[in-house]
């Protein structure tokens, strides 16, 4: 019988990101990012929450992403586990597989991959770029697992898993709480949890039945 699959999220649900980026944006870029009114609704945005400190005026659109790319590529070190995270993995994988999709270009998997096993997290990693339910239907057809269940902390991604493969039981999880009180739930996700210890149990009981 095949096992189980957890196909779990990194930034704000494994690591922390949001706070450490908002950190080097002030320290290197006298940039000013505004977490507490990121989000509106189910998704953030990022356009409105950067100002650049010495005039107020927004960040261009196009330098968004190479200030992202900037961070995962200097900046990881920055990120510490989301509490709980480290423990609650290897509780989950003592009945599961357990791999990680994350939204990082291809060149960045071996540098996520290091950062993970860093902080005691030696799982598989997946990139990809856009939404996430392509991927997700690829990874199981590859582990071909008796069920399968998805974190994330995005709506946007909920909602592709849910278009790409349904039978995917999901739960949304924002473990930064900066962000978690102003996102909204998506209707596809089959529950909201945003702390380790309570999501554990939640998972583990829908990857056995327990």
């Amino acid at each position: 019988m095949n096992h189980p699959l957890l196909v779990t999220d990194c930034d704000e649900v494994l690591l922390h990101m949001i706070v450490p980026f908002t950190e080097w944006l002030d320290e290197a870029h006298a940039i000013h990012f505004d977490v507490d009114n990121l989000f509106h609704g189910e998704n953030g945005d990022y356009r409105n929450a950067m100002r650049y400190r010495d005039s107020g005026d927004h960040v261009e659109p196009e330098k968004i992403w190479p200030f992202l790319k900037g961070f995962f590529e200097t900046e990881m070190h920055r990120q510490l586990p989301i509490p709980g995270a480290v423990e609650a993995i290897g509780r989950i994988g003592e009945v599961a597989d357990v791999v990680v999709l994350t939204n990082l270009t291809d060149d960045a998997r071996d540098a996520r991959a290091k950062q993970l096993l860093g902080v005691g997290l030696d799982l598989p990693v997946y990139t990809n770029q856009g939404g996430k339910g392509a991927v997700m239907a690829g990874i199981i057809d590859e582990y071909k697992p008796s069920i399968t269940v998805f974190v994330d902390d995005l709506a946007h991604q909920h909602h592709s898993v849910a278009s790409e493969v349904p039978g995917v039981r999901q739960l949304h999880f924002v473990g930064e709480p900066r962000v978690a009180r102003q996102i909204k739930t998506p209707h596809v996700a089959h529950a909201r949890i945003d702390d380790w210890p309570t999501a554990s149990q939640w998972i583990i009981s829908e990857l056995t039945g327990a």
